[in-house]
């Protein structure tokens, strides 16, 4: 296997790992107020996640399917923008969810 091809593979991996924490860090964020799919592309580049339009959506669709979230479109400026909200149902899956990242943090950080 080439050096890019096992680059490739890890690049993939790494991302399947990810999948998980970046749609809590969307839910997260949903929860605080909206967000909308370049600005969480952003926000997640902050942390280190490289995630491109076309993974972004169809998570958040995906999150919006699970009930979740609930999106609007909305009027910013002369374009159209979709917007996403957190449920009730995406609030209380984050809030369970908290436990299980808080325990697998100690697992994973000071269980050293």
């Amino acid at each position: 296997m080439s050096k890019s091809n096992s680059e490739h593979d890890a690049r993939a991996a790494d991302r399947d790992l990810y999948s998980g924490l970046i749609r809590l860090h969307v839910l997260h964020h949903a929860v605080e107020g909206p967000v909308f799919g370049l600005g969480m592309i952003e926000e997640l580049a902050r942390h280190g996640y490289r995630i491109s339009p076309g993974s972004l959506y169809p998570l958040l669709q995906g999150l919006e399917k699970k009930r979740y979230l609930r999106s609007a479109t909305v009027r910013n400026g002369k374009s159209l923008r979709r917007v996403y909200r957190a449920t009730a149902l995406g609030r209380k899956a984050l809030a369970a969810s908290k436990g299980k990242v808080r325990e697998l943090f100690h697992e994973l950080i000071e269980g050293d």
